[in-house]
């Protein structure tokens, strides 16, 4: 059972993930870190935050809103990244980003499953009491 939001691999991917990012945005000229680069920085950045945040809730559907959350802003994260490489501010990096992007979608939709379950498991537990 994991009982801390940092021993979740999904949150430990994030986090990488955000931490790379932030590598990667911090070297651009002003004009691409105030245009692109604040905001995907800040996606980056709420994917773990709402992770962390859902972790800490004590109801299932407050868990389940904030993994929502998290995807979108992994939604979000993975438009600026296309934004940043059309217009070539990511070139060597992205095969880099490349792996997390396809691999976090499946670990969050596998870690709300997994908090879905727990949920139908108590309420079978609360009624056959």
């Amino acid at each position: 059972m994991v009982l801390r939001v940092e021993d979740l691999d999904i949150y430990q991917m994030a986090e990488e993930l955000s931490d790379r990012v932030w590598e990667i945005c911090i070297k651009w000229d002003y004009f691409a870190k105030d245009t692109i680069g604040k905001q995907l920085v800040r996606s980056t950045d709420s994917i773990s935050a709402n992770l962390a945040e859902g972790h800490g809730r004590y109801h299932f559907n407050d868990r389940l809103k904030y993994c929502y959350y998290a995807r979108g802003s992994l939604e979000e994260t993975k438009s600026w990244i296309s934004k940043a490489m059309r217009r070539k501010l990511i070139k060597t990096e992205i095969s880099e980003l490349n792996h997390a992007i396809e691999l976090l979608p499946k670990k969050l939709n596998a870690y709300i499953g997994s908090i879905k379950k727990a949920r139908e498991l108590n309420k079978r537990n609360v009624q056959a009491k």
